[in-house]
Order: C-alpha cells, then structure tokens, then sequence
C-alpha cells in the first residue's frame, strides 16, 4: 500500500496522435486539481509539453488499426512494452489512465495489474462495434471507464461495469472553430467562384498509400463535370507535403494544400471527401458535409468488412452515433473514384442534401456534451487515485 504522505504517481498511456491530445488537455486539468501529482507517460510532444515525463515515445508504435499492418511492428511494440514494465517496477504508478489504442493497452494493463496499480479506461476501445467478446478482458482489467460517445454508458452498464459518460474531448477542442466559421471562410474562400471541396487521405502513410490516388481520381472526376469546383488539402503534420504535391500533379489535378490549419480549411469547405476516423466526427463537430471512405489491406478486410456487415454497422463515427446513414460511405471495395465522384456531384448539385447533412450534425453536437470534458475526466480520475490510497 502507497503512503498518504508521498505524491500520487500516474501513468498514461497514449498512442497515438488523437491520444496524446486528449491526454495532454487531461494532464492540464490534472495538474490545475492537483498540481502534486506526478504524472509519467507513453506519448508525443503535446504530452510532454503539458508536463509528462515521457518514458517511451509512441511515434514508434502508432499504426493503423488493422490486423496485418500491426504485425510489422511488432518489435517496437515490444521493445516499448518492455520499457513499461521496467518503469513499472522501478516507480509503481498509483493508478494508470489507458486512452483507446486497445491492443496495446489491453497488454499495458495486465503489467500495471502486477505493479499493483488500478486501471482508468479513458475513451473506450470500440469492442461494441468489433469484438464485444472482449468486454470481459475489460472488466477483468479496468476499475473505471470515463466514455466518450452518447450510447457507451448502457452498453457498458449492461455488463455491470463502472462508467461515466464525459462527453466527447472534441467538444473542447474545436470550441474556437464553431464560434467564428466565418474566419475560416474569410482565410480560404478568397477567390473562390465555385465549391470548395476537401480532400482528407488520412493522418498515417499507410491510409495515404491506400486512399490518396482514388481520392485524387474522384477529385478529376468531379473537375471534369464541374470545373469551377476547387480542391484543397489539410496536410496532416506526419505526411510528406512534396509527396502529395508530387502526387497531385502526377493526376493533373489542381490542389491547395495547407499545413497546420486542419480544422480551418474543414470549416471553410463545402463537401468533404474524408478518409473514416476521427476527422469524420471532428467534421460533425464544425458542421461540414462529407463523403466517408476507406480501404484496408486484404487481409484486415476480410475480416474487418465481414466483421462489421455482420453486425450492420457503420465505419463513419457521425453514422455510428445516428444509428443510420447521415454520410455517405465508401467502404473497401465499393472505395472507388466513380462511385465518390458521383456522390459528391449529386450533393454539389443538389444544396439541400449538403443542408440536410448539417442538420444532423447540429443534432449530433447536441450528443456530445458540454464543454469543460477534460476537467470533469480529471474529477473521476483523482476520485479513482483517491479510492486506490
């Protein structure tokens, strides 16, 4: 048992981008509640900027989500697992916050069991949507559950589990967008005669080798019918801006790409073509249309797409929330140029379907909670660290 006396050690573990700013905004609000704490971490440089000690960097181990690209890691993400447990016995953490990334962090929690640590599950793992076999490992594991998505908290109380619903940490972030579009469309519209559509292939190099190249092609396509159409890409910081130039002009497609301003250019744009992920909710969020797409390598497919289709699910997280379609979407083999190209020329030429869009949206944003997420996770977690000394 940790004395009273010694300052609260906690230990998260983000990894991947999405994580590591979440995780930061929760440190912040861990270390305004209680500036004691010592806080260490598998994450990036929003974390350590927000005052972790980072003890393994988890660039090196972020991966797309499916099956066979998680293979090729494989040895950095044991390599990193076992700087975890070496920090675990050298310095036991009092409680540990696990934020999604599940598969690592299912193998994370059951070392910091042995440490003797209790477990914070800090936005849910998608096991309802993939393998709800799965909650048993998590209540085996976890001692407390702070969910992010409306529908989370039934599910989870139905297997007798201890949750909270927080909201959604997307709420805070993009509070400044919401408030002022007009900026957005003042700083990207400038000389635009026709519509701005976005072109979103995802955060990691493996989505844009899967994706960019049907997206630029869909992107020729609407150009050709509609050539007052104009394009645009928020380039993620982790891809090679010369690589999408060079891309773009391989396809003879005119883009402008931007750098750094994501949710700026989403705002800005009429329709969006978007890779499914988190940027699909964030687009929800800000209140622009899309078309969802996405590809997975072969084998993640036939079992992912199976998976899914089973269970009459949804890729896109604005269509998981509804329960139904609001965005179009383009899964695997029906991702082709045409078929995205078609779509978002009937939404282009049809204005009330891009409203219709924006009316569900405002109906999801309404879902999603209050502003001050970060804050009230901070709240249960040092209830939770308080519980465990």
């Amino acid at each position: 048992m940790h004395s009273r006396t010694k300052s609260p050690h906690i230990f998260i573990s983000a990894g991947e981008a999405s994580g590591d700013l979440h995780g930061s905004n929760l440190v912040r609000a861990l270390k305004s509640a209680a500036p004691e704490a010592r806080i260490s971490c598998l994450g990036g440089p929003m974390l350590e900027k927000a005052g972790a000690t980072v003890i393994v960097n988890n660039r090196d181990i972020s991966v797309t989500g499916g099956i066979a690209e998680i293979f090729s890691h494989v040895r950095a993400i044991y390599s990193s697992l076992r700087k975890v447990r070496s920090h675990f016995i050298s310095d036991p953490p009092d409680l540990v916050v696990l934020i999604d990334f599940p598969d690592y962090n299912f193998l994370l929690a059951r070392f910091a069991k042995k440490a003797g640590a209790r477990i914070f599950y800090y936005i849910s793992p998608q096991v309802w949507a993939w393998r709800e076999s799965r909650v048993k490992t998590l209540k085996r594991l976890v001692d407390r559950m702070a969910v992010i998505l409306p529908f989370e908290k039934s599910f989870y109380q139905s297997h007798h589990m201890n949750v909270d619903y927080v909201g959604h940490p997307l709420v805070d972030v993009l509070c400044g967008i919401t408030n002022d579009p007009a900026q957005s469309a003042r700083k990207y519209r400038a000389g635009v005669k026709g519509p701005l559509v976005g072109i979103l292939p995802g955060s990691r190099r493996s989505e844009l080798k899967l994706l960019f190249d049907m997206l630029l092609d869909s992107a020729g396509i609407i150009r050709a019918e509609f050539p007052e159409a104009e394009f645009i890409i928020p380039a993620a910081p982790s891809l090679d801006v010369e690589e999408i130039e060079r891309r773009a002009l391989q396809r003879h497609v005119p883009v402008r790409i931007v750098s750094g301003d994501t949710y700026g250019v989403i705002a800005a744009c009429d329709l969006l073509l978007t890779s499914s992920g988190t940027v699909t909710l964030e687009a929800a969020i800000i209140g622009t249309p899309m078309i969802i797409t996405y590809r997975l390598s072969r084998i993640s497919a036939e079992i992912g797409i199976r998976l899914l289709r089973d269970r009459k699910q949804f890729f896109g997280l604005p269509n998981v929330i509804a329960g139904r379609q609001v965005a179009p979407e383009f899964i695997h083999d029906d991702a082709r140029p045409e078929l995205l190209a078609a779509q978002a020329l009937r939404h282009l030429k049809n204005p009330e379907l891009l409203d219709c869009q924006r009316r569900e949206f405002r109906k999801i944003r309404d879902q999603l909670g209050e502003p001050g997420i970060s804050e009230r996770v901070a709240r249960l977690v040092l209830q939770t660290l308080e519980e465990t000394r």
